[in-house]
């Protein structure tokens, strides 16, 4: 069987989108590991399935390449809303995700803004494994401690530090996404702030690893920098593949502002 997909990108975040609107694909765990491999398959950070929606113009579910789902996806979001757009040729639409409703709208420099909505800050709501201040989770890896969490659709812990360079997010990173303190792991971000309107971010993705953008990571770094008093309420956000600009709205709805790329289409062969 055929199936064609588009690779898409947001800041080197990438992305396989698949059209399943008009024909279900739903696929194994086995078979998004194998689009996932960036030797053998494609290669993406996550996966994007398009789906019909009731109360929406479009469902999108997101997988990462490990094959689990992700209850949501920033950039990801940015990408495919860029299509639906496209194709609408209207100025905004409604989202559906397995983590809520969302908004995204074409800005007039082309750019595309979501609406990742309010963020969670309780610690059912992350989740964390016991109640405990968010604010201050007890979680320390080398080089860091003292964790801010929050879920912006997904599980976030944020890690403030003084010189991003000084750490190997590559050793320090898996251990804290599976932290027993973290029951369904979480979104790692090391944050350097640089400004009251402008930090550095580094995330180690939960099912994805390193990667060169979190659009849900930067707006969880901008909540919980605002909440320790650090930032203002629109930053922005310098990550290893670009900038993208995270306002915090006086009713607490987080906005996310950047470009978004198509790389290639093709066709995958599936059993």
């Amino acid at each position: 069987m055929q199936v064609p997909f588009l690779k898409m990108h947001g800041l080197g975040n990438d992305f396989v989108v698949l059209d399943a609107r008009a024909e279900p694909r739903a696929l194994a765990a086995e078979t998004i590991r194998w689009v996932g491999d960036r030797h053998r398959g494609v290669g993406f950070d996550q996966l994007i399935t398009l789906e019909p929606a009731q109360d929406a113009d479009v469902f999108f579910r997101f997988h990462n390449s490990d094959g689990s789902e992700a209850g949501a996806c920033g950039n990801g979001t940015r990408c495919a809303a860029s299509l639906i757009l496209n194709e609408t040729g209207r100025s905004s639409i409604a989202i559906r995700t397995i983590a809520g409703l969302l908004g995204a709208e074409r800005l007039p420099d082309g750019t595309v803004r979501v609406d990742m909505g309010p963020p969670r800050l309780g610690w059912a709501d992350v989740p964390l494994a016991r109640e405990m201040d968010t604010l201050h989770v007890p979680m320390a890896a080398d080089g860091v401690s003292d964790a801010a969490c929050c879920s912006m659709g997904n599980p976030h812990a944020n890690f403030f530090v003084e010189e991003l360079s000084a750490l190997d997010v590559f050793r320090i990173g898996p251990e804290l996404e599976h932290h027993p303190l973290l029951p369904e792991r979480a979104n790692i971000g090391f944050v350097q702030v640089l400004a009251r309107d402008h930090i550095r971010l580094v995330v180690w993705e939960r099912g994805a690893g390193y990667t060169l953008a979190c659009g849900s990571g930067a707006c969880a770094a901008l909540v919980n920098a605002r909440r320790r008093g650090l930032v203002e309420a629109r930053c922005t956000v310098t990550l290893p593949g670009g900038d993208l600009v995270i306002e915090q709205r006086a009713d607490g709805h987080v906005l996310m502002s950047g470009p978004v790329a198509t790389s290639f289409k093709g066709e995958l062969t599936l059993g």
